[in-house]
């Protein structure tokens, strides 16, 4: 067995969520939902979509966390979602069931971009195995987007890395 490189593993960029920065969270969803149905054969869903702006440059990424605090009850159309994120913050009094679902319906018509993290780390695609587990152990990452000459050609997911560093120590 030999040390493969991430171009050898990664999920390619053709198959893996993205969107352009200005659909609204609904339309990500149906992307997402989409990704998750094909991979019910075996391969982990998604659980980040890409963000990109209209010359395909990566803007950042969006995690289905961040979605569900952007569709939380009672966040104000304008308001930064990311902010509202609190470690040990209670639960927040959440309206009728009547009402909730009207709420979600509005707060589902945002654009992705109000709900976007930065990039923090990339991977080039001649990058080994062990090179991208210790960048991922580095960042705290569980995705990482591939890069080919400063363009994204897919993603390497945790799961992935994990599949290739069980193959060769099993």
């Amino acid at each position: 067995m030999r040390m493969k490189k991430v171009s050898e593993f990664m999920v390619p960029l053709e198959v893996y969520p993205h969107v352009p920065y200005w659909f609204s969270i609904r339309q990500t969803v149906a992307i997402m939902q989409k990704a998750e149905d094909r991979s019910q054969g075996g391969s982990v869903g998604a659980r980040f979509v890409l963000v990109f702006n209209e010359s395909y440059k990566l803007l950042g990424t969006v995690r289905r966390r961040d979605i569900f605090q952007g569709l939380k009850p009672g966040v104000p159309p304008d308001q930064d979602v990311l902010s509202l994120s609190r470690v040990g913050e209670g639960p927040a009094e959440l309206p009728s069931s009547d009402s909730s679902i009207g709420e979600l319906a509005r707060l589902a018509e945002r654009p992705i971009s109000d709900l976007m993290r930065p990039i923090e780390s990339t991977v080039d695609h001649e990058d080994l195995l062990l090179q991208v587990m210790s960048k991922m152990v580095e960042q705290n990452a569980s995705m990482l987007p591939v890069l080919k000459e400063d363009v994204v050609v897919g993603v390497v997911r945790s799961a992935d890395v994990f599949q290739e560093i069980a193959s060769l120590i099993l």
